[in-house]
């Protein structure tokens, strides 16, 4: 089993080194989303890493999915991550919808012919996601979805877009998870919004207008949608820290090669001690990132007790330490780390926005804090 696990990492790798990373400056700069590219992703069976293999998925462990996604994201964080949601969505189906569900989405998403988009947050709804006004009312047969969804990765490009609306009363027990197809009448999208970071991937409102599906879109029961999205982001959160280790390792291996070839007062970089203990805490704290993050994969494949404590805690970790790496790596480069060539400021962008998403660290630390005190 080792050596299979290490030959789809060394695949994964290869696909990186040769699909992303050469591309990863200009589709920063051109704000481009690489849909082919995400199809051939799909050809390696990237588009559902660990969704059961009976609809095309690869069936594999979340221990095996964090690996992946750090070499994808040592090629470009921004695709990795998107990758990374995507996953999300299809496991989602996979997870909670019946068998005719599976069938008719699940397979376009494991190749990644379609592309899924997660819709949880709203304007005025974020790390409180139990308040989310987005409403589905019962119409004979079908849902009438109304509201609007920030911050949707993919959206205008997703075939399938998977949201939570209010089906019930105030609070989570209201909340469902409804499965919505592009194209479906009343449903429209914002402006693709000018970010930070995460530029090749676009960021838009999705927004539903008296939007009509079949109840039969349902994932679960009615009301069952916060527990699918809070079991979703368990997930998502190992995923996007995977996606931070792997950019922040590849700016330490830049960083690795720079001062050794910099030389400054006669000497190589490598030579001053202090970059030496610079670079010794970059790799320490990758290390204890990355140990605290397969701790946390076990423990969702293991379907253990504080496994949402232990994510909380993985992916809290894990995205500040990267993007403290990835700073201190452009640091190291001096004002060659600030330009754009060089790729190690688009790092800097791309990682900075892993703190905010998937729960911001501020709610990371809420939650195990919660299941600390409760835990005495």
């Amino acid at each position: 089993m080792t050596e299979e696990r290490d030959a789809l990492i060394a695949a994964v790798r290869e696909f990186a080194d040769a699909e992303l990373a050469p591309n990863a400056a200009r589709w920063d700069a051109e704000k481009h989303f690489p849909i082919d590219t995400l199809r051939r992703a799909g050809d390696l069976g990237l588009g559902a890493v660990y969704v059961r293999e009976e609809f095309g998925g690869s069936g594999l462990s979340r221990l095996d999915a964090v690996a992946m996604f750090e070499e994808l994201a040592k090629g470009d964080t921004t695709i990795a991550a998107y990758i990374s949601i995507h996953n999300m969505v299809v496991w989602m189906i996979d997870a909670f919808g019946d068998d005719a569900q599976r069938e008719r989405w699940v397979p376009g998403l494991a190749a990644m012919t379609d592309l899924g988009s997660y819709c949880l947050t709203e304007p005025g709804a974020g790390s409180d996601a139990a308040a989310i006004t987005t409403s589905a009312r019962r119409d004979g047969d079908d849902y009438v979805i109304n509201g609007v969804k920030q911050f949707v990765s993919g959206a205008g490009s997703s075939a399938v877009y998977v949201v939570m609306a209010r089906t019930g009363e105030p609070g989570a027990k209201g909340i469902s998870a409804i499965v919505v197809p592009d194209g479906t009448d009343g449903l429209s999208f914002g402006r693709n919004e000018k970010k930070m970071g995460w530029n090749a991937q676009p960021t838009r409102q999705v927004v539903f207008e008296d939007v009509r599906v079949p109840m039969s879109n349902r994932l679960g029961a009615e009301g069952d949608g916060f527990g699918i999205a809070m079991k979703g982001l368990n997930g998502g959160r190992l995923n996007i820290a995977a996606c931070s280790l792997g950019g922040a390792q590849w700016a330490l291996d830049q960083s690795l090669r720079y001062v050794r070839e910099r030389e400054t007062f006669g000497a190589p970089l490598a030579d001053n001690q202090s970059i030496v203990f610079t670079l010794a805490d970059m790799e320490t704290r990758l290390q204890a990132a990355r140990a605290l993050l397969e701790r946390a994969a076990a423990k969702l494949d293991e379907g253990a007790r504080d496994v949402v404590s232990a994510c909380a805690m993985a992916k809290r970790f894990a995205t500040d330490a990267a993007f403290d790496v990835a700073n201190s790596a452009l640091q190291l480069h001096g004002g060659y780390g600030y330009l754009h060539e060089y790729g190690i400021e688009r790092v800097v962008r791309d990682l900075r926005v892993h703190q905010i998403l998937e729960g911001t660290n501020e709610i990371m630390r809420l939650i195990v804090g919660r299941n600390l005190v409760n835990r005495l």
